[in-house]
């Protein structure tokens, strides 16, 4: 597929700031993404339960009951509008029924209470990539494909405003190379085999959307830059190395964007501000209030130049102060005023809180520091000058090693000194990798097992 992305969408790092984007995304009702505030995104999903046909009426309940709850609260606390994230669990979208009814459950809800209350909500929905429960995997042609395809199109002509995914493709590689800190397997997993996927499945979707008049709205890396998060707080791998994974994971995720979707990003795609600073299109995050789903270095900066602020997902579950999708809603509505304030002082008051929200987490973690405007907008430079995915993740690695190591080198990132050996680990595999994808591949099928998955899925030979 053709480049459509060849150059940053932005003049200078100063201008990727939060609430505003360049190409703005703009719902059936009204609401606008990026187009001069950060609105808060609630992502809610079911405590523990059994989901089958029987336990169906009672699922919908709960769903009716937390939208009522999140939606009474935000008004309460005058939110100007909101999006509501339907995160489908992997029964509701093998089971495409189960999906749409949840669909239709929230939607019934939101609408009532937009006519009632006269507050916009918007409603992303994301099913779930379950091909990845088959092995090997069959990418391109299997009962999972063709049910996940099924409750996509279902969902979106059930209400859906926006569509998304946390798509797998090369996970089936990517979990061993990232727990041996085999930087080539990872950027192979990422930069071919994610991103040809990507367009492959992201062609679907876009295609979904155009024809039922919905929004094709973006990827995430979740199941590898935020595996390697998680791995790196446990101590499994180092945080550099993690950091380093998380560059790889841009161009796997600007695919989807050169397949067709236009933002907002998901959540959980903490590559988002490169997206943002190469697409211009706008962004969700997610930082301290996600800590009911994970925990991570990146609770401030995360929120640096998001447009729509998440707190991932969160169960339904009692809390002292309320069922905790309502304590969510709260704690998101609290810091999205706060950005309504720096927004009010002008462009000042804007760069003043990105600065101190990058600041504050940047010189902690190299993990933090990947995130920082400024580094985003070096690094994304670098990074689409590539023709393939294959080619920009290769040139990104090479300038985010560059900045990370000068960081370390001037005291502006903290680096365990048992850490600091990866640098040059992390270069001699970067050094090292073939111009060729296929010259590559090669050398991945000499070094791992691969009988997990269905090479042609991959156009792999």
């Amino acid at each position: 597929m053709p480049s459509a992305f060849t150059r940053v969408a932005y003049e200078s790092a100063d201008d990727l700031v939060f609430g505003s984007a360049l190409r703005p995304v703009r719902l059936a009702n009204g609401i606008t993404i990026g187009g001069g505030r950060v609105l808060p995104e609630v992502n809610f999903t079911l405590p523990p339960i059994d989901i089958n046909q029987s336990t169906m009426p009672e699922i919908l309940a709960q769903y009716r009951d937390m939208v009522s709850g999140i939606l009474t609260r935000a008004y309460e606390l005058s939110v100007p509008a909101l999006i509501l994230e339907v995160e489908l669990l992997p029964p509701m979208t093998n089971t495409p029924r189960w999906g749409i009814d949840v669909v239709k459950t929230v939607k019934d809800v939101m609408v009532d209470f937009e006519a009632s209350k006269g507050m916009k909500v918007g409603l992303r929905v994301t099913p779930n990539d379950t091909r990845e429960f088959e092995r090997p995997t069959r990418m391109r042609k299997s009962q999972y494909l063709e049910a996940m395809l099924e409750t996509f199109k279902g969902v979106a002509e059930a209400g859906a405003d926006l569509l998304s995914i946390e798509s797998t493709g090369g996970k089936e590689l990517h979990d061993h190379a990232l727990i041996q800190g085999d930087l080539r397997g990872v950027i192979f997993a990422l930069a071919v085999m994610g991103a040809r996927d990507m367009e492959f499945l992201w062609t679907h979707i876009s295609s979904i959307a155009e024809s039922t008049g919905t929004i094709a709205a973006g990827d995430t890396a979740c199941g590898f830059g935020n595996t390697a998060m998680v791995l790196a707080e446990k101590g499994y791998i180092p945080r550099l190395f993690a950091a380093v994974v998380r560059v790889a994971t841009v161009a796997r995720t600007l695919a989807a964007y050169e397949a067709g979707a236009v933002g907002p990003s998901k959540d959980c795609a903490y590559e988002g501000p490169y997206i943002k600073a190469i697409t211009g299109y706008p962004i969700s995050m997610e930082g301290r209030t996600s800590a009911c789903a994970h925990l991570s270095p990146l609770g401030n900066i995360a929120g640096a130049v998001c447009d729509l602020w998440s707190n991932e997902s969160v169960q339904n579950i009692k809390l002292l102060g309320a069922m905790a999708p309502v304590v969510s809603t709260e704690q998101l509505a609290y810091d999205c005023r706060l950005y309504d304030q720096a927004t009010i002082a002008g462009e000042d008051g804007v760069r003043q809180l990105r600065d101190w929200l990058a600041a504050s987490d940047a010189p902690l973690d190299p993990q933090a520091y990947v995130l920082e405007p400024s580094f985003v907008y070096e690094v994304s430079r670098s990074l689409i000058r590539g023709n393939s995915a294959y080619e920009r993740t290769r040139l990104g690695v090479e300038r985010a090693l560059k900045l990370l190591r000068k960081a370390v080198q001037e005291g502006e990132l903290t680096l365990p000194e048992r850490e600091k050996h990866w640098f040059d680990i992390m270069q001699s595999e970067l050094d090292s990798l073939p111009e060729s994808e296929d010259e590559l591949w090669t050398d991945i099928r000499s070094t791992y097992d691969t009988s997990g998955f269905d090479a042609s899925n991959y156009c792999l030979s």
